[in-house]
């Protein structure tokens, strides 16, 4: 009963917190006094006020997805509802990025919230598209940046510090959140951490934290075979390369099903895995991997190379240096944790042990290389639905809309705590 009361807490838009608490930066309570900082109470209050607003925010931005690279309606829209809110606002920053700069009225801490704009390339969606689609939820992390930002903005008299919104073009093709650090908005605005949610295939009203894990990184070797059975090498090589692999490509919902279970197990088979694509291309095989830890790079490398050398006159090239892993600091996550379950209900959140999903890799790694931060899973899987419409990237991907708001009210809450210097 107490489970389930905590999760229609989460749902129904109302803080599970004492009235008049707020958490600081160490995770501990204080106390609201006169002209002291804005409660998660109110802040709730709020983010319950907009939901339907961003959730018609979210479905324009559904019905016109937007390429990497190509976001210049969901940019203009995001600016425009920036401007509004009263954040500074700046466009066209590494490509179509904006960035939204709320100033609390009370001294604190600089920290940042990330959400990513594009919408998912035809090639990259489960089974073969036609044209770009909102199907890893982009339009959703977009609605939850602008009304966490419309919420703290609500209350710029009690906030303090500074909230910097990065809204970021081109992660699909892992190249925005590497223009937006060349930029230099992270040393202009003096950036100290940085946050993001993504939706990820757990029950609405929960988040999975990603504490000492997060997604894996991808590195691409070429292998050149010669000689008249060229052809046939290359396809038995591509075979051998790909028995290198310790998790297969998901067949079924069930296989999800099993890959979700294994990200929640401790010391369970996606602690160290090889996830690897081959695939013989006439004399040549390419090779396309992601692995955990990311130190196992070195060792993969290895075996390509020790499994193409039993073809005589294989050259193996690695084009470039591996695209980094995105490890989320444990610390942090902790604290984020500990945040949602006063806030939203002992329910609220739950711990990933392995890199999840193993196939996919963020970009929002290059953010954690630079300074710390959080990266967690916003559950959108309505209760009875497949599990492929709170997947990304499969076609009848579907987010459950009450996320939006869950995703509001905890963010704000957070973002606030964070930049207030206890």
């Amino acid at each position: 009963m107490e489970h389930a009361l905590a999760r229609r807490t989460v749902l129904a838009g109302t803080a599970a917190v004492s009235a008049g608490l707020m958490w600081g930066a160490t995770g501990e309570a204080v106390a609201r006094g006169r002209g002291g900082p804005v409660t998660q109470t109110a802040l709730s209050a709020e983010a319950a006020r907009l939901e339907q607003s961003l959730i018609r925010l979210r479905r324009d931005l559904h019905q016109h997805p937007e390429a990497p690279g190509q976001e210049r309606r969901t940019a203009a829209l995001v600016a425009r509802e920036l401007r509004a809110a009263g954040l500074t606002v700046t466009t066209g920053v590494g490509g179509h990025g904006v960035v939204g700069v709320l100033a609390g009225s009370r001294p604190g801490r600089t920290v940042a919230y990330r959400a990513d704009m594009d919408a998912v390339p035809p090639k990259d969606i489960v089974g073969g598209g036609t044209a770009p689609a909102h199907l890893c939820g982009h339009d959703v992390h977009t609605a939850v940046g602008v009304g966490v930002a419309r919420v703290l903005a609500r209350f710029r008299k009690e906030l303090s510090g500074t909230v910097v919104f990065l809204f970021q073009p081109a992660e699909e093709t892992l190249s925005g959140a590497r223009a937006l650090i060349d930029s230099g908005v992270l040393e202009r605005e003096q950036v100290e951490e940085i946050h993001a949610l993504h939706c990820g295939p757990f029950p609405v009203g929960r988040f999975a934290l990603t504490g000492g894990f997060g997604m894996p990184g991808q590195d691409k070797a070429e292998v050149t075979l010669t000689g008249p059975d060229a052809l046939d090498d290359a396809r038995r090589l591509a075979a051998d390369i790909g028995g290198l692999a310790t998790v297969a490509l998901p067949q079924t919902p069930a296989d999800l099903e099993r890959i979700i279970a294994e990200s929640r197990t401790p010391d369970g088979p996606l602690t160290r895995f090889i996830a690897l694509r081959a695939v013989p291309q006439q004399a040549q095989v390419t090779v396309s991997y992601r692995c955990w830890p990311q130190e196992r790079y070195v060792e993969v490398r290895e075996s390509i190379r020790r499994t193409a050398r039993s073809y005589p006159g294989a050259g193996v090239r690695f084009p470039a240096d591996p695209f980094p892993a995105m490890v989320s600091p444990e610390r942090d996550a902790r604290l984020l944790g500990r945040h949602l379950r006063r806030a939203l209900g002992h329910d609220s959140a739950i711990e990933l042990h392995a890199a999840f999903p193993p196939f996919s890799g963020e970009d929002f790694a290059l953010f954690l290389d630079r300074i710390p931060g959080t990266f967690t899973f916003l559950g959108v899987r309505a209760p009875g639905a497949p599990v492929t419409t709170s997947y990304p990237h499969y076609p009848d991907f579907s987010p459950d809309e009450r996320a939006i708001g869950v995703g509001v009210r905890a963010m704000a809450g957070w973002l606030a705590q964070r930049a207030h210097r206890a």
